[in-house]
């Protein structure tokens, strides 16, 4: 049981990351993982855990998994503290593990495309931007008008009208002879995700151009075609923003194979 005093509780005093297993139980993408909940830790101060200690609570998820292929939830926290924001001086952090199955995606919207609405709250900046921080609140709201509005999945932008990303995905689009995908950092809104930073690395070993930037939102007009990502779900197709609308380029399909490739059982 958690104790209700746990500062993840109270104040979102944590770190969280989403990992997907094969059912074998690899974790193809746990480098980047690991790398990311680490810098996280030393960004908020929270106490140094040993990989293997993150290893072992994956393991207990496997487990709960039964051999199949799924998603397992590591959540760190400060642990226990006062009342106050201030943190314990000696603090006791709480590490949570929970799995699940993997999210369905129709064969039709992972071929055809999904269809994206624009959110109306913008995304501010924010000095924790890029953290898998635990203060979800803005991508929960955002996930509510999602659901009101029927919309497969929301694209939030900047208080400017950039386009950032989606409420749990990172956005690419395909432009003539370059990939491209906003710059959270410049930003500073937004989670650099997993399968974001694999995709850069992957498009860039192939000899492809990636620019990363802020740019308007009508810049997308003049796009080949969009996609999301995340680690869970792989790469996702978008066929309509609003009343734009694009094809599905075969060059997306072709990152989507490589991403799905990536969980196939080994």
């Amino acid at each position: 049981m958690v104790d209700p005093r746990d500062r993840g509780l109270a104040y979102g005093d944590g770190l969280f990351e989403t990992l997907r297993v094969t059912a074998n139980g690899v974790l193809p993408l746990w480098p980047w993982h690991l790398r990311r909940l680490q810098h996280g830790a030393r960004v908020l101060g929270l106490p140094f855990l040993p990989e293997s200690r993150y290893l072992s609570a994956v393991e207990e998820g496997v487990a709960a998994l039964d051999g199949k292929p799924g998603v397992v939830k590591l959540t760190v926290t400060r642990g226990p503290g006062g009342r106050g924001y201030l943190p314990p001086s000696n603090p006791q952090p709480t590490l949570l593990c929970q799995a699940g199955p993997l999210p369905v995606w129709s064969n039709q919207l992972r071929e055809q495309g999904l269809v994206l609405g624009l959110c109306g709250e913008p995304l501010h900046p924010e000095s924790l931007a890029g953290l898998k921080h635990l203060n979800r609140l803005p991508q929960v709201q955002a996930r509510r008008e999602v659901a009101r509005q029927g919309w497969h999945e929301g694209l939030l932008l900047s208080p400017r009208r950039q386009p950032l990303e989606a409420t749990a995905m990172n956005l690419f689009a395909r432009f003539d002879g370059y990939w491209w995908t906003p710059d959270l950092q410049a930003a500073r809104a937004g989670v650099a995700g997993v399968m974001r930073e694999w995709l850069r690395e992957h498009l860039i070993e192939r000899g492809e151009t990636v620019v990363c930037d802020l740019r308007p939102l009508s810049q997308l007009v003049d796009a080949q075609g969009l996609f999301l990502c995340n680690s869970v779900v792989g790469v996702l197709p978008v066929r309509k923003l609003a009343q734009w609308q694009w094809p599905v380029p075969d060059s997306v399909l072709q990152l989507q194979h490589s991403a799905d490739a990536l969980f196939l059982s080994r």
